[in-house]
């Protein structure tokens, strides 16, 4: 059981609530969340995603930072593109990546920040 306080201008009261009653996300909402998480949970994912974030950058600069071959690294920036969690944009014969996703780049900022920025706003506050 949850107690949320209540504050109003003429009093305070305390709102008993059980866990049953209380909703976050839709279960909708959480299946996205979800799905993103997995694709960029992946290691070398996660390495992409913090050197786009740091810089746009294109496959070959990211391979050799990174140490893979150029086939691995096109392949998992192709899932990521492919789940709408970056984009590339064409310059000359490059393609340049960068984070189109809100939620992931919150992740992203999150990890640089050693964890320290929240990911999620609150849905709900209670307040009257």
């Amino acid at each position: 059981m949850a107690k949320y306080f209540l504050k109003n201008r003429w009093k305070q009261c305390i709102l008993e609530v059980t866990m049953s009653e209380l909703q976050i996300c839709s279960d909708s909402l959480l299946e996205n969340f979800a799905e993103r998480l997995k694709v960029c949970g992946h290691p070398v994912r996660l390495k992409l995603l913090c050197m786009i974030e740091k810089e746009d950058a294109c496959v070959t600069e990211l391979w050799r930072c990174l140490n893979q071959s150029q086939p691995v690294i096109s392949q998992h920036l192709a899932v990521l593109k492919d789940k709408g969690i970056v984009e590339a944009q064409i310059e000359g014969n490059k393609r340049i990546y960068s984070i189109c996703d809100p939620f992931v780049r919150k992740i992203v900022h999150s990890l640089e920040a050693g964890g320290e920025e929240p990911l999620l706003e609150p849905l709900h506050t209670v307040s009257k």
